[in-house]
């Protein structure tokens, strides 16, 4: 799931250029999925774990539309139905985008054949609607570069470029080991457990996330992922309560009969 160098989060790719790290693409991350490595890779050592200098990190807000606030309600509730037919109403009959190092979309098939397809609408245990319903609760939404009229969910957090440029020096680090919590407050506990003892709490600041966490042996997002805070402790937090820089998207344009879904960047092939 990989989205091109116009993804919005700006920020990383300054960073990741500035370091001289390529940045032909965007790695997935929903919120509380880090990017995977591909097969067979095998990481390098990783940098000793040290203090280091908080960087902030600023959430976006709503988007400002009250138009796209009762769209996004009008789509929660399609999908809560599972009504495809009033899906199609809210998808662009032509020119639907689905990005991941190209453009997938299929131009001779319909708006929401091709959503259908990006995002495993037709899942037997239902996660294609669920994704729509986590869409359609995400209230951000930021301007995608080069295309007029079209909003991107959900928004990236802001972050100061030199900041993270300086952190990424100070720690020997890559601009992808590093995450942040998605709420001020998140308790680092000594064991990746829900009730092992306390040793730490996050500011909204960039966490970074250590190279020895390793997938469920289902293939799938451990429950909790080993970090290291600002101060130097390294402990576990829940992988739902961080987010990655980087992940799939949907995109909206508003035309004379009111908003539409007209892109996915991430998805799965398979």
């Amino acid at each position: 799931m990989r989205r091109p160098q116009i993804a919005s989060t700006l920020i990383l790719a300054a960073v990741m250029a500035t370091t001289l790290v390529p940045v032909a693409t965007r790695a997935q991350g929903q919120k509380g999925q880090l990017p995977s490595p591909p097969a067979g890779f095998k990481p390098p050592p990783a940098a000793p774990v040290k203090p280091y200098q908080p960087v902030a990190v600023t959430m976006p807000g709503p988007y400002s539309d009250p138009s796209f606030a009762a769209f996004r309600k009008e789509l929660g509730e399609v999908a809560d139905h599972k009504d495809r037919a009033a899906l199609a109403k809210l998808v662009v009959a032509k020119g639907f985008f689905w990005m991941q190092d190209k453009d997938l979309a299929d131009p001779k098939k319909s708006g929401v054949t091709n959503l259908a397809k990006a995002i495993d609408l037709d899942a037997k245990d239902g996660s294609g609607w669920d994704t729509l319903v986590g869409f359609a609760n995400e209230a951000s939404a930021a301007p995608l570069p080069d295309h007029p009229g079209v909003i991107c969910t959900p928004a990236p957090p802001t972050v100061d470029p030199k900041g993270f440029q300086a952190l990424i020096g100070e720690t020997h680090t890559s601009p992808m080991d590093w995450a942040f919590p998605v709420h001020d407050g998140l308790e680092v506990r000594n064991a990746a457990e829900p009730k092992a003892p306390v040793i730490d709490k996050l500011g909204m600041n960039l966490l970074r996330v250590l190279s020895d966490n390793a997938q469920a042996e289902n293939g799938e997002q451990p429950q909790f992922l080993r970090v290291a805070t600002p101060s130097g402790k390294t402990g576990f937090v829940p992988a739902e309560e961080i987010s990655g820089f980087g992940g799939d998207e949907m995109c909206y344009v508003k035309e004379a009969g009111g908003w539409k879904i007209t892109g996915y960047f991430g998805g799965d092939t398979e």
